[in-house]
């Protein structure tokens, strides 16, 4: 859930930075106050996680030169400052340097807070903007997304790896849900053009005059931003949905790809959703295409296929989901999880979410079962009945691991205390541990 947002009041004169503060608190705002633009300079840096409200006319460094400052700093900063009144020229100087807006004395309160308001709405959305964009730049963030041991999980990390450092271009293939633009972001963020750009096209959003338009050219006064393929100019090109290519755009495609040579200048990685169509995407391109864009490939495992990842990714997301909602994760029993390994997850991990999510919030009302869900979600599926056969011991291996690392979650990695909830002994504890690859390290 997203943190309250702060409001930094900078004025020289107490009684205005409390009456400011005061109210602001009424309406829920985190406060502090500076007495002067020096003391405020010392924290409001880079990714403030608020806004600021000051007082133009202060000795010393006044208001303005504050607001140079911190536009310097962090330009997109909401700085909102209070002018004297009728003074316009000090206002509209304030706007073009960067200010939010502005405040005449005597101003209306509620005026102040329905400024606040949007500003701190702006606020939020530019530090979640940036979190994301960071998180999508490190390569080392992405990978632990790609959670899993299953020996598929293990190849697809290492695949990633690995075609990060070539230059090629790269079909992504795989059932819808599997998290194929996820890889494309970690293809790009592990690889040597990290630094550079990243532009993704959904290419069945568009008509194939208007994707022509969108990947090529030519750039019409309406249309917002450059070509694709100059915008992706040493970077990446994502092509989402390259199935959906008509024969001109396949054309025109394959054509720029011949262009660029070898290595090419701008990396293409193709992204197809085929696989749930008993099609392939050999059979949607035309073969010279195809060729090129298919010199490296990672097909995605389907869910279905990742065995007790499946319980793994179940936890985490229901965890996640718990602390966002503000309740306890739901507890799973043993047939439970035999079902949650045997459903056939034709959505993948898209739908393992939902379920998640659904799981989390139907437990806040202590009513329902995780079975009851994933029987809405599978009309078909048999309380027991698995869609690829497996032994027992898989099953029974399987729900003991996530018994114990959720034990071990829950307890902050303290030994002694999941011994006594799972009536384990040490050594049995240490071994069954050890089996299953958990490190009370990682809880702790």
């Amino acid at each position: 859930m997203s943190k309250a947002m702060k409001i930094a009041i900078v004025d020289d004169e107490q009684d205005m930075r409390q009456s400011i503060s005061q109210w602001l608190a009424l309406s829920g705002y985190d406060t502090e106050t500076f007495a002067s633009a020096e003391d405020a300079l010392g924290t409001l840096g880079v990714d403030y996680p608020g806004i600021v409200i000051s007082d133009i006319k202060m000795p010393g460094m006044d208001g303005l030169q504050l607001l140079k400052k911190l536009m310097s700093t962090d330009s997109a900063l909401p700085v909102i400052m209070i002018t004297g009144h009728g003074d316009v020229p000090i206002a509209v100087e304030a706007m073009r340097v960067g200010a939010f807006d502005f405040l005449e004395k005597p101003f209306n309160p509620d005026k102040m807070t329905e400024l606040a308001k949007k500003a701190t709405n702006a606020r939020r959305l530019t530090l979640d903007n940036r979190a994301l964009r960071k998180e999508l730049s490190d390569g080392g963030q992405l990978m632990k997304k790609l959670i899993g041991a299953s020996p598929v999980m293990e190849r697809l990390r290492e695949d990633i790896l690995d075609l990060g450092q070539a230059d090629g271009h790269v079909l992504i293939d795989g059932e819808t849900g599997t998290g194929k633009t996820l890889i494309a972001h970690a293809l790009h963020a592990v690889g040597t053009r990290a630094g550079k750009r990243f532009v993704l096209v959904p290419c069945a959003a568009y008509d194939e005059d208007a994707l022509i338009r969108r990947l090529f050219g030519p750039v019409q006064p309406e249309d917002p931003e450059l070509p694709a393929m100059e915008q992706a100019r040493g970077g990446t090109l994502v092509l989402e949905d390259i199935e959906t290519l008509g024969d001109s755009a396949q054309a025109r495609l394959l054509s720029a790809i011949n262009e660029q040579g070898s290595p090419p200048e701008t990396r293409i990685v193709a992204i197809s959703n085929l696989q749930n169509e008993g099609r392939t995407c050999e059979d949607a391109l035309r073969s010279g295409l195809f060729y090129r864009l298919a010199a490296l490939r990672i097909t995605v495992p389907p869910l279905r296929q990742r065995g007790e990842d499946i319980l793994t990714l179940f936890n985490r997301l229901s965890e996640q989901f718990a602390e966002e909602y503000g309740c306890d994760a739901p507890e799973i029993s043993a047939q439970e999880a035999a079902q949650l390994l045997q459903a056939p997850w034709p959505g993948n991990v898209r739908q393992l979410i939902n379920l998640a999510e659904r799981a989390v919030l139907q437990s806040r009302r202590t009513s329902g079962t995780i079975s009851s869900l994933l029987m809405n979600d599978h009309d078909d599926m048999q309380p027991v009945m698995t869609t690829e056969g497996k032994p027992l011991k898989e099953y029974v291996e399987a729900f003991e691991r996530m018994l114990i690392d959720n034990t071990m979650r829950r307890h902050k990695g303290s030994i002694a205390s999941v011994m006594e909830e799972l009536c384990l002994p040490r050594r049995t504890l240490n071994e069954k541990m050890a089996k299953y690859g958990l490190q009370r390290s990682d809880y702790l």
